[in-house]
């Protein structure tokens, strides 16, 4: 490699230049053409659906993470909700083997409730509270109610919220 001053400065310039304009236009295409569907171009009832499809393509991981970073961008331009992103990031990282952030994850049997891998439980309600979910208490009480046989709390899971080690 040369340190000396190139011999065509006006073609190093008009180079540089059209690269330049070349990576502007391919940031400009790949964001218009990758948009999330939001609530202004689909409405909200669309984009829950398209919320609903990416949360639940498990067998899809590239897609599910692009999902999570285009509705993080919907959501930062007021375009998404954005518990509804929290709850596609928890599952996305559950399903790249990590632990989940907002405790949106669980697993569900006929006589059990159980919180997928959280990191960071003791701040768990904090980080709920940033993106508009009740404390966890209260989530997993609702699920409980909703999915437990009568609403039964005979066999409450033990959720613990103490700092990992």
């Amino acid at each position: 490699m040369t340190t000396e001053k190139p011999q065509r400065p006006d073609i190093a310039r008009e180079l540089i230049a059209r690269a330049t304009e070349s990576a502007a236009h391919r940031a400009t295409r790949v964001r218009n053409q990758y948009e999330w569907p939001g609530h202004r171009l689909v409405g909200p009832a669309a984009a829950r659906a398209v919320w609903s499809i990416a949360l639940h393509s498990d067998h899809d991981l590239v897609f599910q993470r692009a999902a999570t970073i285009l509705l993080g961008r919907a959501v930062e331009v007021g375009d998404a909700l954005v518990h509804h992103w929290a709850h596609l990031h928890d599952r996305t990282l559950i399903n790249t083997g990590q632990d989940q952030e907002y405790g949106t994850q669980l697993l569900l049997s006929s006589d059990r409730i159980e919180l997928c891998p959280l990191r960071a439980p003791g701040s768990v309600d904090k980080r709920r509270a940033t993106v508009g979910l009740p404390p966890i208490a209260v989530a997993l009480e609702t699920v409980r109610s909703r999915y437990m046989p009568n609403g039964s709390t005979d066999e409450v899971p033990s959720v613990v919220l103490a700092e990992a080690a």
